[in-house]
């Protein structure tokens, strides 16, 4: 099983029908779980510190849905960044294991420390930015691509 725990809605139609759209083309290869947990609000301009206050307060929310066992992959800035092939070696190691897969989003001002000291493994999407609500429907269509990877089926040429 692969669960999600992504702070933030999805709060645009589109963003919501591709993600349906993965996790039901998902639900061939894998069961899925996504749990969305609140993001905090935040001041047009925080400070650090009110920065750091949300980034933790996210944080404990996250760290409510993860048990001891789980394998723990944060999405990160500064995680490893791998092609679509070396992703589905991944997710093939990672979901051969006995634990269960956990990937982790954070809201609009990443993640809290706390979490990525939990985290098992960092993963960086891409070098650009984007959105926490598209970077969930990214992940979703990078493991669909490597479950259909994983079966030799086409999709990912």
């Amino acid at each position: 099983m692969i669960h999600i725990i992504a702070v933030g809605k999805l709060k645009e139609l589109h963003y919501r029908q591709a993600a349906r759209e993965y996790e039901k083309r998902l639900a061939r290869f894998t069961s899925l779980k996504v749990t969305e947990l609140a993001d905090e609000r935040e001041p047009d301009k925080p400070s650090l510190l009110l920065e750091e206050r949300a980034r933790h307060a996210e944080g404990e929310r996250i760290m409510k849905h993860i048990r001891s066992g789980d394998r723990v992959v944060a999405l990160c800035i500064d995680g490893t960044q791998e092609d679509s092939l070396a992703f589905s070696r991944r997710i093939k190691r990672l979901y051969e294991a006995p634990a269960q897969v956990v990937f982790i989003i954070g809201g609009s001002l990443g993640l809290s420390e706390a979490v990525i000291a939990r985290a098992d493994e960092k993963l960086s999407l891409s070098a650009l930015t984007f959105p926490h609500q598209l970077a969930r429907v990214l992940l979703l269509e990078q493991l669909y691509r490597a479950f259909k990877i994983m079966a030799n089926e086409r999709y990912h040429k």
